[in-house]
């Protein structure tokens, strides 16, 4: 069981939080129409995996916008799942205010096992049922590159830190030389 803070009260989140290297667990969520989305649905794909108590508290919102501005300079077949215990109908409002076009928002409507299977449920009184603050990148194996329980359900995640072990720059040093044909035969 790990530990994070609410207005620093300490706050006991139950379940199995993914560790680095390891495969993802599987997970059924719904969508905003009410469809049910698996992880396999994004199969080859790198994903992005932010969790959220609400897409209706300052910091879910704020999370869904960051990532959806911050997913300009991601690969575009990057999938971005935003995940909170909110209703179907909650997603679609706020899918139609904020108008993302990268980030999808689910929930755990027949997904309650995700609140375990991801480390991320909240089981202390008043605020039990709903799901800590967390950042998980999965590359296109599904294969966990990333994970952050953040320390505070109301901080953002380092999404700077998620980025550079996603998608990794291959710097341009590391590149093979080309030889100048032209100059090596004028050395003969």
């Amino acid at each position: 069981m790990a530990t994070i803070l609410l207005n620093h009260t300490e706050i006991n989140v139950g379940g199995n939080f993914p560790v680095v290297g390891e495969y993802a667990h599987s997970f059924l969520l719904v969508d905003a129409s009410l469809i049910d989305v698996p992880l396999s649905r994004f199969a080859g794909k790198p994903k992005v995996i932010a969790v959220i108590p609400s897409i209706d508290s300052a910091i879910g919102l704020s999370i869904a916008r960051q990532l959806e501005k911050l997913s300009i300079d991601w690969p575009e077949e990057t999938v971005i799942l935003v995940i909170s215990v909110d209703t179907p109908y909650a997603l679609a409002r706020a899918m139609e205010q904020e108008r993302f076009r990268r980030v999808q928002l689910l929930c755990t409507l027949r997904g309650r096992d995700f609140h375990k299977d991801y480390g991320v449920m909240i089981t202390d009184v008043p605020l039990s049922g709903l799901m800590a603050t967390a950042l998980i990148g999965l590359n296109s194996y599904d294969i966990v590159m990333y994970s952050e329980l953040v320390a505070d359900l109301s901080f953002e995640p380092d999404y700077g830190e998620m980025a550079e072990c996603l998608f990794p720059v291959i710097e341009e040093e590391d590149a093979p030389l080309e030889l100048d044909i032209d100059e090596e035969n004028n050395q003969t």
